[in-house]
């Protein structure tokens, strides 16, 4: 799906080292104890702050300000230690809730989860991922109805990059044409009474 841009530390010791705009050029950097600040443009103002949380000299959080406006609206996690960026959670809108969590669950520095909310509530309701590894969507789970649930799955079973198979995962109750009297005629609703017959 897309490749995490740089490794948040350094485990073999060496002075980090930041490239978060991918232009070959190592950020500025500003160190203050168990933090880094990296200024990307030249500005003289932090873009983004790396920290050591579990003060082993190694930066294992990464927050980003992605959009210049002065807040950082994105973090960068090392969760296992190995000084490559594990995860990174957004928040797009500006509201302070995390609207995207892309995830790199098997090591390889690849992205093969992302997690939206694309409503705005506060909730995951779209998840895309890779699972083979290409770099292409291979799945993607929704809850379109806001209940928490997956209720329907788009899968691409030819690994062409479209998805061709939409699977829903809760398809409404059958009609019951007789829920008053399961012995009524079919096609009523169990309280039919026919009309008496002419004479």
């Amino acid at each position: 799906m897309s490749e995490f841009e740089g490794v948040v530390g350094d485990d073999n010791g060496a002075e980090e080292s930041f490239d978060l705009d991918g232009n070959g050029i190592d950020d500025g950097t500003t160190v203050a104890g168990d933090e880094t600040f990296i200024d990307v443009d030249g500005d003289g103002i932090a873009d983004a702050v790396a920290m050591d949380t579990d003060g082993d000299g190694v930066s294992d959080e990464l927050h980003i300000d992605t959009n210049g406006d002065g807040n950082f609206n994105a973090e960068a996690i090392d969760t296992d230690g190995d000084g490559v960026t594990d995860s990174l959670a957004v928040d797009n809108s500006g509201d302070g809730n995390v609207d995207q969590l892309l995830s790199d669950t098997t090591g390889d520095g690849e992205v093969d989860t992302v997690s939206s909310d694309t409503t705005g509530d506060g909730l995951t309701d779209t998840v895309v991922t890779d699972t083979d590894g290409d770099g292409s969507a291979d799945a993607m789970a929704m809850d379109t109805t806001g209940d928490g649930e997956v209720n329907v799955t788009m899968t691409d079973t030819t690994g062409d990059g479209f998805m061709d198979t939409t699977e829903y995962n809760n398809p409404e109750p059958a009609y019951d044409p007789n829920p008053g009297d399961p012995e009524a005629d079919a096609g009523t609703d169990g309280m039919f009474v026919p009309p008496a017959p002419q004479k």
